[in-house]
């Protein structure tokens, strides 16, 4: 594989940027991430990945999935109780 080894599916970010490729998702991050937050392990492994991917043949998308999980180090994920609606109630039974 090729640093121009091409996402199945391009990763679309805020204000129109698409990383389609490897060198385009690499530089991306290189350029993004401030220095103090690079020896972070998320940003690690997505480099690492990136890495593996391109010049060892390693997996694109575990590629794709480390630079999203890069990208998106901040993002706290919340949990929402209202969002799905609870699957119990009265029970009913053949003789009802």
């Amino acid at each position: 594989m090729s640093w121009d080894s091409r996402f199945a599916e391009p990763i679309d970010l805020p204000g129109g940027v698409r990383l389609a490729s490897l060198r385009e998702a690499i530089v991306h991050l290189v350029n993004t991430i401030p220095s103090s937050e690079r020896a972070l392990p998320v940003v690690l492994t997505a480099a690492e990945l990136i890495t593996s991917a391109a010049e060892r043949s390693g997996p694109i998308e575990f590629a794709r999935i480390a630079t999203l999980r890069a990208i998106n180090r901040h993002a706290v994920r919340e949990f929402n109780p209202d969002r799905k609606e609870h699957h119990w109630g009265k029970r009913k039974l053949a003789r009802d």
